[in-house]
């Protein structure tokens, strides 16, 4: 079996669990309707698009599996694009990893562009929330096309997987904790993986970008709140948890450039 790289394997060893950002895409965004809750409104930007690898002595595990081809990304957000090489498993295997090679993949939320090509990985066994599970099968009309809905004549990336449902916390391993994070999607859920240089959080679209890890001024807040969610109230309360649990710089957003500051944390 194919696994990470002899100099990546030895660090693992040394270091314990080790984080592997990986860009699957670039989808295009209405900043203010997304990302910054009203402010910057009709302003378009590109933001990454991120699956994570978490990896230690025995364990290979995805945290989502990333956006889908360019035609796709397109229908969905006029603009969006992946380029030549950033499908997940071309991404993979600049670290060495065969789908097959995965032991579990844990879904944040069931969105399109964090589930696409996730039949890939068939030994995989795949973890997403109940609350989240059950409402992508039947989504209200206002989110069929974040799921793909079948009513909009598309397959959704999840049509006859089957999924591990997690209810609420749930410790996968002896590093990683998932945890409930609503709001963005009904359910949501965020991982802190524990390292030997402490706690990260890769939070999926429970903090969308970069400018949600920065104070709003304007209304007296420590973090900026997202604009793209379900619920006002379990998104600003899912945010707080996250901003508890680990400090500024090992929080992961779910399309934020500042992931990519380093190949691999810590």
């Amino acid at each position: 079996m194919r696994m990470v790289p002899r100099a990546h394997n030895e660090a693992i060893k040394r270091m314990g669990a080790r984080i592997y950002p990986m860009n699957t895409g670039f989808i295009r965004v209405d900043k203010g309707a997304y990302i910054t809750m009203g402010r910057d409104y009709g302003r378009e930007v590109d933001v990454p698009d991120w699956a994570f690898l978490v990896a230690d002595e025995s364990e290979r595990i995805l945290i989502d599996t990333g956006m889908c081809e360019t035609e796709r990304a397109d229908w969905h957000h006029p603009g969006s694009r992946q380029p030549e090489g950033h499908r997940i498993d071309e991404r993979l295997g600049e670290l060495g990893i065969k789908p097959e090679d995965i032991n579990a993949v844990v879904f944040t939320h069931l969105h399109w562009d964090h589930c696409s090509n996730m039949k890939l990985f068939r030994n995989a066994k795949f973890y997403a929330h109940r609350r989240e599970l059950r409402f992508a099968l039947d989504p209200h009309p206002l989110y069929l096309k974040s799921y793909e809905s079948k009513r909009l004549g598309v397959t959704p990336p999840f049509d006859g997987a089957d999924f591990e449902e997690i209810s609420g916390e749930y410790r996968l391993g002896p590093s990683m904790l998932i945890f409930p994070t609503p709001g963005h999607s009904p359910g949501h859920q965020s991982v802190a993986v524990e390292t030997d240089k402490g706690v990260y959080v890769i939070a999926g679209d429970a903090v969308f970008s970069d400018e949600n890890l920065e104070p709003d001024e304007h209304r007296g807040l420590s973090f900026t709140p997202m604009g793209r969610y379900v619920d006002v109230f379990d998104m600003f309360d899912s945010m707080e948890r996250i901003f508890g649990m680990a400090d500024r710089d090992r929080i992961f957003p779910g399309h934020g450039r500042c992931v990519g500051r380093r190949p691999v944390y810590p």
